[in-house]
């Protein structure tokens, strides 16, 4: 079956790494389409609208138009033939670009659910991770709003082909289950880790003191989640191709931060991709304290945010 993914970029390091990163994918995920899609500068309102009223106006609007949409299809051709060097062939790879008009975040999410795609591709950008997060850049945005189509964060440039997703068996666990089965189907080649990171008592019980009869209960809760959990994911693997000696499953006992834990897992493993659900059990995975984590720290690696 054909996965198809939008590449959002422009002329920068991180989309570069955006493009590196989405060939080598497509060593784990056959059949592989890609859509390289650049949003145009916004054009002045005050100039439409003096476009309107005579001709030297109209004829400097066409200008820069035509001027942005050059500038634009050449990026785009630019990236395309970068891929095709790379081993990608011409077409599998389709060229998009738009002219800004909601906002380069919305412009980029409204094109994807348009059009159906699979996944939304986007490199890191702000001058720091906590700054992105907080000043609204374009990235956060995507993050944020993109409550229909998974998200890929690109860091760096990554080589690693390993893949480890984040389980807690809620429902956006499930989603992002479907989400990888979907994109590595039928490949003998493929392999992932599912990483349960068990409960931190600490994080909930008021008094910090030690309490054995409720980390029982915890880790009842704990081991009853992912007795759930695990069978679906099995059958879900094995329905699209994928074997049961090609899914491994961890358990790690938590600490008092869980996205540190997945993170310090990732770098140990060496795995290039990590995917998390956009919420957890009691809605708390994803924008808040763990999600947040891992976004900010994420380094070298693609982190997939799946609803």
């Amino acid at each position: 079956m054909e996965k198809k993914i939008l590449l959002a970029v422009d002329d920068s390091r991180h989309s570069r790494n955006t493009i590196h990163y989405a060939v080598n994918v497509s060593s784990f995920v056959k059949n592989l389409h890609y859509v390289l899609f650049n949003v145009q500068p916004m054009i002045s309102l005050f100039l439409k609208e003096e476009a309107q009223k005579g001709l030297p106006a109209q004829s400097k609007l066409e200008s820069v138009v035509k001027k942005n949409t050059e500038s634009a299809l050449a990026l785009l051709e630019k990236y395309k033939d970068e891929m095709v060097r790379m081993g990608i062939e011409s077409d599998r790879i389709e060229t998009v670009t738009r002219t800004r008009r909601l906002g380069l975040g919305k412009d980029i999410i409204d094109f994807g659910q348009d059009q159906n795609l699979d996944a939304i591709v986007v490199g890191r950008r702000g001058l720091s991770r906590l700054q992105e997060m907080y000043v609204g850049s374009v990235t956060s945005n995507v993050l944020e709003h993109s409550r229909v189509i998974p998200v890929w964060l690109v860091d760096g440039d990554i080589t690693s082909t390993e893949i480890l997703v984040a389980i807690d068996g809620s429902e956006s666990s499930l989603s992002a289950i479907d989400h990888v089965s979907f994109m590595v189907s039928n490949n003998p080649e493929a392999h992932l880790t599912l990483l349960h990171v068990t409960s931190d008592t600490r994080n909930f019980n008021l008094d910090k003191e030690p309490n054995p009869e409720l980390e029982q209960i915890v880790a009842r809760g704990d081991k009853a989640c992912i007795e759930q959990f695990y069978p679906h994911a099995k059958q879900k693997f094995k329905d699209v191709g994928i074997s049961e000696g090609q899914v491994e499953m961890k358990t790690v006992k938590g600490g008092r931060r869980a996205g540190k834990t997945i993170l310090d897992y990732a770098l140990k493993g060496n795995y290039g991709t990590v995917i998390v659900g956009r919420r957890g059990v009691n809605k708390a995975f994803f924008m808040g304290s763990v999600s947040r984590y891992i976004i900010n720290r994420i380094s070298n690696r693609a982190l997939w945010i799946v609803t």
